[in-house]
């Protein structure tokens, strides 16, 4: 009888604790609420970072709708520099990865497809608001970046008056919000230096998107640490230039195989205009073989695949997919990015550090 009085107490046990923690839950709510509100003020995730090159992606995706990668976005942190390549939709995850907007240093943008610049509003504004530096952020990008953020500025500004009503100019300095545009040209060599201050180096460089024009890819250097992004593009022989003996590749990626299931399913539901948008998009994307033949040829270290076309759900065996023949082009690291990846590439070392964030 002992044992079966033992499992009466301890049942009954068990349900005292959840009777408990059942008419405690509003208050034990909002203590873990508070607790995590705090975290996510106080951390930071740039500080903490050893010196070097660091990658962040905040968004590897593309407009396709993917649960595990927003629209592309990419963090550079560059010893305490902070910089913000593309604005999609990923700018969301920010504050996910432990980066408040107010540190950001400088956006740069590749080219003015929707997916890169539909975050960028969102972007200045809450850097705006996060405590900022009182002046606009330096917006980089090519002839076209005028209008862009014109149309912004347009856009946000009764957004802007109101606040600073609201808050007060003490607390949201007008000259605060909005963008220090910055377009640069490329000239006849293709390829312009856009930082440099020192151990930093950014070159900007032409990249095939066509008919979008100009598209353009970045070269990061610091301290001795290098990496290329290639921005939108098909195979391109000025990605492999620029990427010759980077540790890291940051390199965009199509499957004309997936595609092409997209392609079918839309004319066998009688959606001919969207089986053609999805026939027309794989000619100026390259895809994960042409990536992988860019990093051999470059002698790259690492290979990291984003801008993924199209969404990939967590499937099992559809990431193999995607890559095909990749994996066997490429001897070096390959790895296929999603939202929250991490690559560290300390100075004075070789190394390529990476983790998830979330």
């Amino acid at each position: 009888m002992k044992p079966r009085r033992w499992l009466v107490y301890g049942v009954t046990g068990l349900a005292l604790l959840a009777l408990i923690a059942w008419t405690m839950r509003e208050r034990i709510s909002l203590e873990i609420a508070s607790r995590v509100a705090s975290a996510r003020l106080n951390i930071d995730g740039v500080s903490e970072l050893p010196d070097g090159l660091h990658v962040r992606v905040c968004g590897a995706g593309s407009p396709f709708p993917d649960e595990r990668r927003l629209g592309p976005c990419t963090v550079v942190v560059a010893g305490t520099r902070l910089m913000v390549f593309d604005a999609g939709t990923g700018v969301r995850n920010l504050t996910r990865m432990g980066i408040s907007p107010g540190r950001v240093d400088a956006i740069l943008l590749t080219h003015f497809h929707s997916d890169h610049i539909d975050g960028l509003g969102e972007l200045l504004l809450q850097r705006w608001v996060s405590g900022g530096p009182a002046q606009p952020v330096p917006l980089h990008g090519p002839p076209g970046v005028e209008q862009v953020a014109a149309g912004l500025m347009q856009a946000y500004q009764h957004d802007r008056g109101y606040r600073i009503a609201h808050h007060g100019e003490s607390v949201l300095p007008p000259h605060g919000f909005g963008a220090d545009v910055r377009p640069f040209a490329l000239g006849e060599t293709g390829r312009t230096v856009i930082i440099n201050e020192g151990e930093l180096e950014v070159v900007a460089f032409a990249v095939d998107h066509s008919p979008v024009h100009p598209s353009v890819g970045y070269r990061i250097r610091y301290k001795g640490r290098t990496m290329v992004l290639s921005g939108d593009t098909k195979l391109s022989a000025a990605v492999q230039r620029e990427a010759k003996g980077v540790d890291l590749l940051v390199h965009e990626a199509l499957s004309p195989r997936l595609v092409g299931l997209l392609t079918d399913a839309a004319k066998a539901s009688g959606k001919g205009r969207m089986a053609k948008l999805f026939t027309d998009i794989v000619d100026y994307h390259a895809t994960p073989e042409e990536a992988a033949d860019t990093a051999r040829e470059a002698g790259v270290r690492y290979l990291l695949l984003n801008h993924i076309v199209p969404a990939l759900p967590p499937l099992p065996g559809l990431e193999e997919a995607f890559l095909g023949d990749a994996p066997r082009r490429f001897s070096g690291t390959l790895r296929l990015a999603r939202d929250g990846d991490a690559l560290s590439l300390p100075a004075g070392s070789t190394a390529i550090q990476t983790r998830h964030r979330f």
